[in-house]
């Protein structure tokens, strides 16, 4: 990270906190949850690059589940169910669960900002949990308090945490009145 990028995410610290002690909020945790391990560099490095962004009333964590084995004889439904189960225990105690699901509803930038506030507002954890390549179990359906879709296109599960990630930054800048969402 250069001088100048390091400095611009002490500034983006700063106006977060000055804005969020002003309007009652509190710091709140993101934690995107999602099946499957080893993501590419590019991949890694776009998550990075906006968690960092975020300074400190928004924390972005990723938590990596491995996903089942898939073979052509596996269980789908079995593996899913697994992968459910160690989804909703990875959640933390009293947060907030988001469903990312195809069939999920479609918020704006704008609408994310406001969840966010509330998010904030409520001073709890969020988890965000996205499911392997069969999707997620109905368990983890069952559980989530919110459903969201990101896109009615289909998206590599890999690039989902960078999309995530760019989203939830723009959500904050709206709502500190940062230029990033024009």
């Amino acid at each position: 990270m250069g001088g100048g990028t390091a400095v611009a995410h002490v500034a983006n610290s700063f106006l977060a906190l000055y804005y969020y002690a002003h309007h009652g909020a509190s710091a709140v945790k993101i934690h995107l949850i999602a099946v499957g391990t080893g993501m590419p560099s590019w991949i890694a490095e776009g998550w990075r690059e906006y968690a960092q962004r975020l300074g400190g009333a928004v924390t972005l964590a990723l938590v990596e589940l491995p996903a089942g084995r898939r073979a052509k004889s596996a269980d789908v439904a079995r593996l899913r169910a697994e992968e459910g189960e160690r989804l909703l225990a990875a959640v933390p105690d009293g947060a907030w669960v988001v469903a990312l699901d195809e069939r999920g509803k479609s918020w704006s930038s704008r609408d994310l900002a406001r969840r966010l506030d509330s998010w904030m507002m409520d001073g709890r954890d969020v988890a965000l949990l996205v499911g392997g390549a069969d999707g997620l179990d109905p368990a983890v359906l069952a559980r989530a308090d919110l459903r969201w879709s990101l896109s009615a296109l289909t998206l590599p599960h890999m690039l989902v945490r960078v999309v995530v990630a760019e989203q939830v930054y723009r959500a904050w800048t709206l709502r500190t009145g940062h230029p990033y969402h024009r």
